[in-house]
C-alpha cells in the first residue's frame, strides 16, 4: 500500500478527520481505493465504467440490508460477513464532489486478505461456499427491483450481436485474420441462446448475481482462512445463478492464466470443477431449482464461451476495451477461452454427474 492524500471535503463528508492516514488499495481495475485508517473504506466510483453509480447505491444499500437482517436470524455476524455502508453526515449513501466523482464509504473488515487465485482445491472449495451462501440468503430478495448496472451484460446471444457489429465495422481490417475462431464461434449459436431461452420460458427463475464471482472477491479469515465475506457489489443485479457458478468455473477451473498462448498448458480441471461445486452447492443447494441445479455445467460452457466471444470482438474492434499489454493479447486470450469450451464439451456429461453428486455431499 501507498500513502496518499484525497480532497478535504471528501472526508469531512463521511465525518473523517482531515489528519485520518490514508493508503492506497491495489488490485482493483475500475474504482480507486483507499483504508482511512484501519476502519474505513473509501472508493470513487468510475462513473464513465459506471454511468449511473446512484443506482449501483441502491442495489448495494438494498441487498447489504437484506444480508444483514438474514444474518441477524441465523445468528451470524453482519459486521464481518457483509459489507456495511457507511452514510455521509448527511445521511447520504455517496458524495458527490465539485468534480462530479461519486464516492462511497464503508466499513473495514480486519483481519481478512484477498487472493488472487486459490492455492489449493480446498480454498476453492471454500470460495464456492462463499458464492453458494450469497446466492442462498438472496434468493428471497426481489430480484426484479434491482436496477440493471449494465444491460445485457451475461446475455451471450446479445454479445453474438457485438461481435457481429465488430465483423461489420472491422476498423483495423483484423476480421479476415481470425475466420477459423470466428466459424468456432458462429457454429455454436444455438448453445450460445440456451440459458437466456430457459429465462424466457420462465423455466429459470431470476436470481440477484453478483456477476463478478472471482477469488479477489472474497475477504478470508486470517486466523481461520474461512470465506467471511463476498465484496466488490458494484454489478449486482438481476440474473442467473449459471451466470455466477460459471464464472467462477471459468477462471477458478482453469490451469493456466487466460492469456498463456501454449494451450497445451490451458486444462479444464475437473477435480478443481468438483471442489468448487461441491462447495457452492453445500451452501446454495437447496435454495436452487433442479432446472437449475441441470444447467450450472452450461453455466460453465456459456461464461467461458461468451468472455472468449467478447476479447475476440475486442480485437476486431482494436483492443478498446479490455487492458492489454502486447500485440495480439486478446487475440490470444480468445483462443485460450475457445479451448477450455472445446474441453468443456467434452466432458460435459462427467460435469453433470460431479455436480449432482456434489449435492449428495
Amino acid at each position: 500500500m501507498s500513502h496518499v492524500t484525497l480532497p478535504s471535503p471528501v472526508l469531512a463528508a463521511f465525518g473523517l478527520e482531515p489528519t485520518v492516514e490514508l493508503q492506497v488499495i491495489h488490485g482493483g481495475h475500475i474504482n480507486d481505493t483507499y483504508l482511512a485508517g484501519d476502519k474505513y473504506i473509501l472508493q470513487r466510483i468510475n462513473h464513465f465504467v459506471f454511468p449511473h453509480p446512484e443506482h449501483i447505491m441502491e442495489n448495494m444499500l438494498g441487498v447489504t440490508e437484506f444480508l444483514r437482517k438474514k444474518l441477524l436470524e441465523s445468528g451470524g455476524n453482519p459486521a464481518r460477513e457483509t459489507l456495511q455502508v457507511v452514510r455521509t453526515v448527511n445521511g447520504e449513501p455517496f458524495f458527490l464532489d465539485d468534480k462530479g466523482n461519486y464516492w462511497r464509504c464503508t466499513w473495514n473488515i480486519g483481519n481478512t486478505t484477498s487472493f488472487e487465485t486459490p492455492d489449493s482445491p480446498e480454498k476453492l472449495r471454500e470460495a464456492g461456499r462463499a458464492f453458494g451462501a450469497f446466492q442462498a440468503m438472496l434468493s428471497g430478495y426481489p430480484a426484479d427491483t434491482l436496477h440493471e448496472i449494465i444491460p445485457d451484460f451475461h446475455n451471450t446471444p446479445a454479445r453474438l450481436r457485438q461481435l457481429e457489429d465488430a465483423m461489420a465495422a472491422d476498423p483495423q481490417g483484423r476480421a479476415k485474420e481470425v475466420q477459423a475462431e470466428l466459424d468456432f464461434v458462429f457454429s455454436r449459436r444455438e448453445q450460445a441462446g440456451l440459458l437466456m431461452g430457459l429465462l424466457g420460458q420462465g423455466r429459470l427463475p431470476l436470481r440477484v448475481t453478483h456477476n463478478d464471482t472471482k477469488m479477489s472477491n472474497i475477504l478470508f479469515d486470517d486466523a481461520t482462512g474461512k470465506a467471511v465475506c463476498v465484496i466488490d457489489l458494484d454489478t449486482v443485479m438481476p440474473g442467473l445463478t449459471a451466470f455466477d457458478f460459471g464464472d467462477s468455473i471459468r477462471a477458478g477451473a482453469s490451469t493456466a492464466a487466460e492469456d498463456e498462448t501454449d494451450l497445451s498448458k490451458v486444462q479444464f480441471d475437473l477435480e478443481l470443477y468438483q471442489a468448487y461445486t461441491e462447495g457452492f452447492l453445500s451452501a446454495a443447494g437447496d435454495a436452487l431449482t433442479e432446472t437449475e441445479l441441470d444447467t450450472l455445467p452450461d453455466g460453465a460452457w456459456a461464461m467461458t464461451f461468451e468472455v472468449g466471444t467478447r476479447f475476440l470482438a475486442d480485437y476486431i474492434n482494436g483492443d478498446v476495451y479490455f487492458r492489454t499489454s502486447r500485440p495480439g493479447q486478446n487475440l490470444d486470450r480468445a483462443r485460450n477461452q475457445f479451448h477450455l469450451v472445446k474441453q468443456m464439451e467434452a466432458q460435459r456429461q462427467e460435469m453433470g454427474r460431479i455436480t449432482r453428486e456434489a449435492l449428495k455431499k
